[in-house]
């Protein structure tokens, strides 16, 4: 098989080299992908206040929700597309690719749809105060008209990686990152559009990724070359993308089901708790960046070589993953909780949205090392096309979890600290039965699809 200088062959050779290889860069692309919301709350922070700010903030586990479900089904076609080209199906991996970029097409516009049917009720059920629900909506409205394009962007790296190419989505993310950045000054200093202006900044630069990924696979060698005039849908494909795509979204989905209910915990505390989470979030999703990055590098190793029939260096790719990840993201968890002020400072200058937004950061940043496992040990059952169990346990695990102490001990103790303790507990509690799960299908794998 052909390979470019920026495919990795995943199916010989060391592992720990190649991995991090996949990972760093892919990390480095969620990263960019926060920093495009990031530089929205920063530059509503600095330039208009912290109302503004926390208006955003309010918008970010809704945002979440949505793309949760669009990247878990292009994980789908991440899989399914490493999984043939491991097995050395060429025909079954061109149809794959033709596949999902009919169905990125289409599930972008379906959610953007049904994203704007749902922006009141929404915001209703989080009883998002009076002084920041019209900025809260203008942002949302307008953000949701980005869903195609992110979309197309999320399948197209996909397939990009389902090769090893993690490079190419990180560079039309880069360039993206540079023109949302760029239009936020522009919008919100030159125009005065405050909220509006971020959110068509944000529109804007996400054509801008889908654009390239387009014309980069248009001219790509080999197995993921999309050909315009033979675009079709395989059932066959379809299916399976779906089937392992759409666990795999819901489990995301779980989770920003869940930070839903905690946002809407955090409203009730106050502009200043608010704005404070809006700020965190935006610091420690980098860390969570990281860890995911090995995660995905786990299900596109592993798919390929799953594949392939190598199961031995199936279970060597989870373990060196986990490990790397967890040296990488230690780094990282350090440098921010010893800067923990300084770089909250940067968001906004408030004192008590810096006081709050420390504590939030040494809840969730200092215990990262769990996201490690339950990152690692999903990304390596999704790469066996096993979706639905690790999307089964999140569901029950963390969903479950904060809800009941939401309503017990959030309810006994309303104090900011109590709500940011759920996380943890919440993550513990989910790594233990996904353990149990992995060596139990580990221990029962079935050969991959002829």
């Amino acid at each position: 098989m052909k390979f470019n200088a920026r495919d990795i062959d995943m199916l010989h050779g060391s592992l720990w080299d190649k991995i991090i290889l996949f990972a760093l860069p892919l990390a480095l692309t969620g990263v960019l992908q926060q920093l495009l919301n990031s530089a929205d709350v920063f530059t509503l922070g600095k330039f208009v206040g912290k109302t503004a700010m926390a208006a955003v903030g309010n918008n970010i586990s809704m945002v979440g929700l949505i793309l949760s479900l669009m990247t878990g089904l292009s994980l789908g076609a991440n899989v399914v597309i490493a999984q043939n080209i491991g097995a050395k199906r060429i025909d079954r991996a061109h149809s794959a690719v033709s596949t999902a970029f009919v169905l990125a097409i289409g599930a972008g516009i379906f959610f953007c749809a049904v994203g704007e049917l749902l922006v009141a009720p929404v915001f209703y059920f989080l009883e998002v105060p009076e002084s920041v629900v019209d900025m809260a909506e203008t942002y949302l409205r307008i953000f949701l008209l980005s869903l195609p394009a992110i979309s197309l962007y999320n399948f197209q790296a996909a397939i990009f990686r389902s090769k090893g190419d993690t490079r190419t989505p990180l560079i039309a993310l880069a360039i993206a990152s540079v023109v949302n950045v760029s239009l936020n000054l522009l919008f919100v200093l030159q125009f005065g559009w405050a909220t509006a202006g971020v959110a068509a900044a944000t529109v804007i630069a996400n054509v801008v990724s889908a654009i390239i990924l387009f014309h980069e696979l248009l001219k790509a060698d080999g197995v993921i070359k999309l050909h315009l005039n033979a675009l079709h849908v395989d059932k066959e494909e379809l299916f399976e993308i779906v089937r392992i795509g759409l666990p795999a979204g819901i489990q995301g989905m779980v989770f920003s089901l869940s930070n839903l209910l905690i946002q809407a915990a955090i409203n009730s505390l106050g502009a200043d708790a608010m704005a404070a989470s809006a700020a965190a979030f935006t610091i420690e999703i980098n860390v969570f960046c990281v860890v995911n990055g090995f995660g995905q590098a786990a299900t596109t190793f592993v798919g390929q070589n799953y594949g392939a029939g190598n199961l031995k260096r199936c279970k060597r790719v989870t373990f060196v993953s986990m490990g790397l990840s967890a040296i990488f993201m230690q780094t990282l968890c350090f440098f921010i909780l010893f800067f923990d002020e300084n770089i909250l400072g940067l968001f906004n200058s408030d004192p008590e949205v810096i006081r709050l937004g420390v504590i939030r950061l040494w809840y969730i940043v200092l215990p990262e090392l769990i996201n490690v496992l339950m990152e690692g040990l999903s990304g390596a059952l999704r790469g066996y096309g096993i979706s639905l169990t690790p999307a089964v346990i999140t569901l029950i695990c963390v969903c479950g979890t904060r809800i009941v102490w939401i309503f017990t001990a959030f309810r006994n103790i309303p104090a900011y600290e109590t709500l940011m303790a759920v996380y943890p507990i919440s993550w513990f509690i989910t790594t233990i039965f996904l353990i149990a799960a992995y060596l139990y299908h580990v221990k029962h794998l079935k050969p991959a699809r002829a």
